[in-house]
């Protein structure tokens, strides 16, 4: 093949998925809102099955929608038959995915669900199918073609059954009012986990925050400094509020014979750069220390310092 032969051959699966996924949005009706109803009234977790390239989209919806606060997993309708129906509760919904809504592996499923009664959604391109028969729930797609040359590789009917996976689960997040903190939670790890970090997750507090009174020498700042090792003190007053802030570079500012016998006062900087919310998302607090060129920036909370934020902390998070 050619290029232009290439690219055209993609273009042409692109689109026909692309207008499948368009029809199946315009044909979209009770049955869809029936399943979100079902799936958020759910008490238990939400168990998808599916047999070859619908089991591998199922997991992936199961991933889904745990992630975003609708508790599910998926179970292998092979597995399932060998002892995996024993995860299965009068308390849970099944959702069942195959396009031709025949595969024979889902019969098991099929017979414990209408046994049990448990709830059973089916998202099914044949709606006279023995699985769509014996759902609750149908949700039908219109017809369409698979995107192969000899229209039977699972393509365009994986990349719709992906997109209404995706449709019930963010309305179903909408639905519970599933906020960032709570997404936070449920992905604490790489890129993606730190991007959610807030200023609390990685600030200094307590013991650890290098603070000094107003009426203390520069000796017994300098050793506050070395002792939390944090690059900087705060100089605070009898009250308890944040006045100052003395740094690396205000030492090199200062630097003289009988530095060590100054007030702290006069060598700190005044009214420095400060954070009033430690649930600021810590990557807008690194773009307050870059965009101030500093290093470190202290948290206050009733002008009294809670906490500490050095911009090590945040790059050894992984928020940049």
């Amino acid at each position: 093949m050619e290029k232009k032969e290439i690219i055209a051959q993609g273009r042409y699966v692109l689109d026909m998925e692309a207008d499948a996924i368009k029809k199946v949005s315009e044909n979209l009706g009770d049955s869809f809102v029936e399943a979100v109803l079902q799936m958020f009234n759910t008490k238990g977790r939400i168990i998808v099955t599916g047999m070859g390239k619908s089991g591998h989209v199922g997991k992936k919806i199961a991933a889904t929608l745990a992630s975003v606060g609708t508790p599910a997993f998926f179970v292998h309708p092979g597995e399932a038959s060998h002892g995996d129906l024993g995860m299965f509760t009068k308390d849970d919904t099944i959702l069942a995915l195959s396009y031709s809504g025949e595969s024979k592996e889902l019969a098991d499923v099929i017979a414990f669900s209408r046994r049990f009664n448990i709830p059973l959604i089916s998202m099914v391109g044949n709606a006279d199918s023995t699985l769509a028969k014996s759902s609750d729930i149908v949700i039908c797609y219109p017809p369409f073609k698979e995107a192969c040359s000899f229209g039977m590789a699972p393509t365009t009917s994986t990349t719709v059954s992906l997109a209404v996976g995706d449709a019930l689960a963010m309305t179903l997040l909408e639905m519970k009012g599933f906020s960032k903190e709570q997404y936070r939670l449920r992905h604490p790890g790489g890129k993606l986990g730190a991007l959610l970090l807030k200023v609390r997750d990685l600030m200094a507090v307590g013991d650890a925050l290098p603070l000094v009174d107003d009426n203390s020498l520069m000796s017994d700042t300098l050793v506050e400094m070395t002792k939390k090792k944090l690059g900087c003190v705060g100089v605070i007053d009898k009250n308890g509020s944040l006045i100052g802030m003395v740094t690396d570079g205000d030492l090199r500012r200062h630097i003289c014979s009988d530095l060590l016998v100054h007030k702290t006062v006069d060598v700190m900087t005044k009214n420095p750069k400060i954070i009033e919310d430690e649930n600021m998302l810590a990557v807008e607090a690194v773009r307050i220390l870059n965009e101030s060129q500093i290093t470190n920036i202290f948290v206050i909370k009733d002008g009294k310092p809670v906490g500490l934020l050095h911009l090590h902390q945040c790059l050894a998070a992984g928020v940049v």
